[in-house]
């Protein structure tokens, strides 16, 4: 809504009223204390902690022939041939194309920690394969991932060898 413009004689009665008047100096005073980071900002730092924590670039896992398939020890063979066979959708999917590597880790995390919080077990996650650095990458980070039970090429209608199908643990 516009404000209709001012008469001139109000104009002039404002300018008469405050004649002889003169702007205030400012009274407040200034607080130098440091601010509070924000929640968001808090949540941030959490999941990079997190992430170097539970991924290093160093370790490599030994795949064998079979990668970047996965069981974690003490986890049924069987949930490996299960994600084969696509017998899991993913409840949750992760896009990494055009990530960086830091970047990566940190959403690999928070998706990891909120499927932890929504309990859900099988998850989608697109690396891509495009120069190949985080085709290699994602699944030596997942393996050293406490909560992951098991990682699969994902079938092709979940991205095929550009996707991870990954197993949860997510029982609190």
């Amino acid at each position: 809504m516009k404000k209709p413009p001012i008469d001139n004689d109000e104009l002039a009665l404002f300018r008469e009223a405050m004649a002889g008047t003169r702007p205030l100096a400012q009274d407040t005073i200034g607080h130098d204390r440091p601010r509070r980071p924000k929640r968001r900002q808090l949540a941030d730092q959490k999941t990079a902690r997190e992430a170097s924590f539970y991924f290093s670039d160093s370790y490599q896992p030994h795949f064998g022939e079979s990668w970047p398939n996965y069981v974690r020890d003490g986890v049924s063979a069987g949930e490996l041939k299960k994600l084969r066979r696509g017998d899991y959708a993913p409840e949750m999917t992760l896009d990494l194309h055009g990530m960086t590597r830091e970047s990566a880790k940190l959403e690999l995390v928070a998706l990891i920690d909120r499927a932890i919080k929504d309990q859900v077990f099988c998850l989608c996650i697109l690396h891509g394969i495009g120069t190949g650095a985080l085709k290699k990458q994602v699944p030596s980070w997942l393996a050293q991932h406490p909560k992951v039970l098991a990682m699969h090429s994902a079938t092709r209608e979940y991205g095929g060898q550009g996707a991870l199908l990954v197993l949860v643990d997510s029982v609190h």
